[in-house]
């Protein structure tokens, strides 16, 4: 079965729970969401071609690869972290597609005309940030040049195989310290980069969705600060 028809498959199962919306495991709660303060937000998971070819109808989990942006190290929030493109949904956007795609162009440079969105996930919530999170699957058939094209929100723009990301050599725990308590989300090493938390968990539980994880060492942990 090909890639496309499997992300399809995913996003159908996810359209029949349209309205609700996905807690974190409790491992990685720190806090209640605020319904006082809680905004709409929206990610883009762009899946491009890790090959020579542009991605198409055949294309398997090992051809692509993902798009993720390294946030600034000023920021308030998440500072340094790796993350999908996205941000909150403004009331222009009009859509959590509309503002995923805004987002990705504002931090990438990428040209969303070539972007084809195949649908979206539940949203998710994200109550460290008072978020609640649509992740939105984009199909890169029509590849650009990424950059990071806002300094001041992203410090680099990278790609990373699907198949690195699926390797169990490649995969770790992430562990927080808070007081006495711990928290912990999957992570992802690649090329000095680590993917952890929301970003991490949001991506291994698609992962899971689609049968493509592989066995992996949980207890492989790393301390963040």
């Amino acid at each position: 079965m090909s890639a496309r028809t499997e992300l399809a498959k995913v996003i159908a199962t996810h359209e029949q729970s349209k309205g609700s919306t996905t807690k974190l495991s409790k491992d990685w709660v720190f806090a209640q969401l605020d319904a006082n303060s809680v905004r709409k937000a929206a990610v883009l998971i762009l899946f491009g071609s890790a090959t020579a070819e542009a991605v198409g109808e055949n294309s398997k989990a090992q051809d692509l690869d993902l798009l993720f942006v390294e946030r600034a190290s000023t920021l308030r929030k998440h500072a340094g972290q790796v993350a999908f493109p996205g941000g909150g949904v403004d009331p222009e956007d009009g859509s959590a597609v509309a503002a995923a795609l805004r987002e990705a162009w504002e931090e990438t440079g990428v040209q969303t005309s070539g972007i084809e969105v195949l649908g979206q996930l539940t949203e998710t919530e994200l109550p460290v940030s008072s978020f609640l999170v649509t992740p939105v699957i984009g199909w890169w058939h029509t590849e650009s040049k990424v950059y990071a094209a806002d300094l001041r929100e992203s410090a680099d723009v990278f790609r990373v195989p699907v198949a690195h990301l699926l390797n169990p050599h490649n995969r770790l725990t992430a562990v927080v310290r808070r007081g006495a308590q711990r928290f912990k989300s999957p992570a992802f090493e690649y090329e000095g980069h680590l993917i952890w938390g929301f970003t991490a968990i949001v991506l291994d539980r698609l992962f899971d969705e689609l049968g493509w994880n592989k066995p992996w060492n949980r207890q492989r942990e790393i301390m963040m600060g």
